[in-house]
Order: structure tokens, then sequence, then C-alpha cells
């Protein structure tokens, strides 16, 4: 049972953005405490609300595995909550990886304007590496292969090319980041993409 109450559960602010990971005991408390409910869905995708009394009777009615004893019962764990007055989204340093650059530049390269897939977008330095251009948010834009192609090893000033906007770093970005010590559990799947969270870029 210890391991069960220990288990991780996804935190959603009442706009059903992910925003924490809590400890199974810890979602129990908050959902009798009556400052969350619990968020379930079924095979085709419908998600459902419940509160204390609500999951308290879902887990006498449906037997699960994932069950912890109370004193007069057992109650089902459950794996995503949604807190009922909470919705903001704690500020946070974003991370320096290609998807966050790509997502402040909108998968657009900063030299010709034109939106591309990203398979068919490079990272550029803006002031070369072997210039002393440092890899950082400042410095790096998404490119398209032919710009990367013309501009080569050179400034966008010696390329005759010009940036349409300035690169800077987000100053927050809309989701929390999500440290996983496991496999995140499957109901999770609609509301975390564990591709967003990629390894940071550095020199």
């Amino acid at each position: 049972m210890s391991t069960l109450l220990n288990a991780q559960v996804l935190v959603l602010n009442r706009l059903w953005q992910a925003v924490n990971v809590c400890t199974a005991r810890r979602a129990l408390t908050l959902l009798f405490q009556g400052h969350a409910q619990v968020v379930l869905g079924d095979q085709d995708g419908v998600f459902q609300t419940y509160d204390f009394s609500q999951w308290w009777h879902l887990s006498q009615q449906q037997p699960h595995p994932e069950c912890v004893s109370a004193v007069s019962c057992k109650i089902r764990v459950p794996r995503v909550i949604m807190l009922l007055v909470f919705d903001r989204l704690p500020r946070k340093e974003v991370k320096f990886t290609r998807h966050n650059i790509f997502e402040r530049d909108q998968n657009t390269c900063q030299y010709c304007g034109k939106t591309f897939d990203r398979q068919d977008l490079n990272l550029d330095h803006v002031i070369p590496r072997d210039q002393g251009g440092p890899t950082t948010w400042e410095n790096i834009v998404c490119s398209c292969i032919p710009c990367n192609t013309r501009k080569a090893n050179h400034t966008p000033r010696e390329a005759g090319m010009r940036l349409i906007r300035k690169p800077r770093r987000p100053k927050w970005r809309p989701f929390i980041e999500i440290r996983l010590s496991h496999a995140y559990h499957d109901s999770w799947k609609q509301f975390v993409d564990l591709a967003y969270w990629n390894v940071e870029l550095g020199d």
C-alpha cells in the first residue's frame, strides 16, 4: 500500500493544464479536503471529474487493482487530479532546447520568413561559432536549408541577409517542466507531451 501511496499523480490547474506531479497520498488529501477533483478518461477519450464522495462511490462500485485501504473501505488511487482554485502557471525559466527554439520562432525561417516543417529547418548561429558566437537564446534562430546554405559560415551582414526579428530569451513557457523519475502513466497522455522535455542545448 505504501508503494501505491507514493505513486506519481499528475496535477492540472482548473484550465486543465499540467502544473505539477505529486504523490497519491497528497492527491487523496487534496481530494478529501475539497481542493481537487479526480480526472478520469474512458476508452473514447472523454474525461469526467469526480469529487471525493463520487470517487469513493466509484471505488466501491468498480473495484480496481490500484486501491488503498481506508478505515472502513478501499479507495482507488487517482492518476490525474485537477485543482479547483489554481488557474495560474508557475513562472519558470525556459529550457534551452530545440523544441523551444522552434516554438519561439514558430517554425519560421528567421531570414526568409517562410514557415516549414521542422525536419526542413536548421538551427543557425547568427554570429558563427568560429567568430565567437555563443550557443544561446540570443544567438540561435530557425533557418531553412536554403538560407542556411546561403549564409554558410558568415554573419547575416557578411552574407547580405537580414533577420526578420532579433532572437530573445523567452520570459516563461506555457507548461511547467515535469521531471519524471519513471515512465509516465498512460492516463497522462492527453496532458503531457514527453517530446517537449528534450535535452538542453549548449556548447
